[in-house]
């Protein structure tokens, strides 16, 4: 039974593509628990299935779609169950919004910024007129710090970090309670990252909107997260409170993300992963960093299942079944 302050819970999804070389496993068995109010921030490598994941949770399937399935309750409605015009017209923008990774491709470079973030409330009929759309339109782009002469211009006039602001008005002009935002600062310098940063801790306490931020920077993560998932191969190998997960990690793969990122305050030798993650076309059997991991044994050739180690914190790795969690 699902808890009265649960947002969303995902059980089992699976998400395969079918490709010229075989069938990929982009999303496969992923299942966590997300509260209200809360910023979980997803983290992998490249490749880790990231984005399809989000795509999964947006239902933005591409054609070659294989298997898409699993369940995911959205304030305890199983979307699954929606048909696509239903969710359609019921969650996609007005429930759940999304932020892409680079916001000149969800920026139609012939159209003002100010019709595009109005656009969903017209779309979707929220208001009565375009004067009111454009209004709210100018509301929103007050709440992302971007100047409401912007509203006139095209995307190609602006820099990144003002497309990004953009993009971020028109996901949250309708209000959802949950907004995905994939790599918002990946292609910008690092002073805009920090501003972008800024606005969206600032909406997150202003706002009732929940967020999940996919993205490999575990940096730049930290300033917003509270939960955090980390994800490899396809699948979420460790799951915590975001405090925890930046503090003292469990899973080895997670272990090795913090030991590659500098600090400030202290004097540490950088450390690396070894090897490559594997194909998804073909997982290998068993623990799919077992090849990479430092911590292998001879359990590791069976897959292991995700274990809660300590309360909501949950693992996929067989350390946790031998009480070796600072096992190296």
């Amino acid at each position: 039974m699902m808890k009265k302050d649960t947002l969303m819970n995902i059980e089992d999804l699976r998400l395969y593509f079918r490709t010229q070389r075989g069938i990929v496993q982009a999303v496969d068995e992923v299942r966590f628990t997300f509260r209200h109010g809360l910023s979980m921030v997803i983290v992998g490598e490249s490749g880790c299935g990231k984005t399809s994941l989000a795509r999964a949770l947006l239902r933005l399937l591409p054609r070659n779609v294989h298997t898409y399935t699993g369940r995911i309750f959205l304030n305890g409605n199983d979307l699954m169950d929606f048909s696509n015009e239903r969710y359609r017209r019921e969650v996609r923008w007005r429930k759940i919004a999304f932020v892409p990774q680079a916001a000149m491709n969800s920026l139609n470079p012939v159209i003002k910024l100010g019709e595009q973030v109005a656009e969903p409330l017209l779309v979707h009929g929220m208001v009565g007129s375009k004067g009111e759309a454009a209004e709210r339109a100018r509301l929103a782009c007050e709440q992302v710090g971007l100047p409401l002469d912007f509203l006139d211009r095209y995307p190609f006039e602006l820099s990144g970090g003002m497309r990004q602001r953009a993009a971020i008005a028109a996901a949250l002009i309708m209000k959802p309670v949950l907004t995905i935002l994939d790599e918002p600062t990946s292609a910008l310098d690092v002073l805009t990252q920090t501003n972008i940063m800024n606005v969206l801790k600032r909406i997150k306490r202003e706002v009732e909107t929940s967020f999940i931020l996919i993205t490999h920077d575990i940096a730049t993560s930290s300033e917003l997260a509270d939960e955090a998932a980390i994800m490899y191969a396809g699948q979420i190998v460790e799951l915590c409170d975001a405090a925890r997960f930046y503090r003292e990690p469990f899973h080895p793969y997670a272990k090795k993300l913090m030991a590659s990122v500098p600090t400030l305050r202290q004097k540490k030798k950088l450390e690396f992963i070894p090897g490559q993650p594997p194909s998804l076309i073909n997982p290998p059997r068993g623990c799919r960093f077992a090849d990479r991991c430092p911590s292998r044994f001879g359990r590791c050739d069976d897959e292991p299942p995700l274990a809660e180690v300590g309360t909501g914190h949950w693992v996929k790795c067989w350390l946790s079944t031998r009480g070796e969690k600072n096992a190296e």
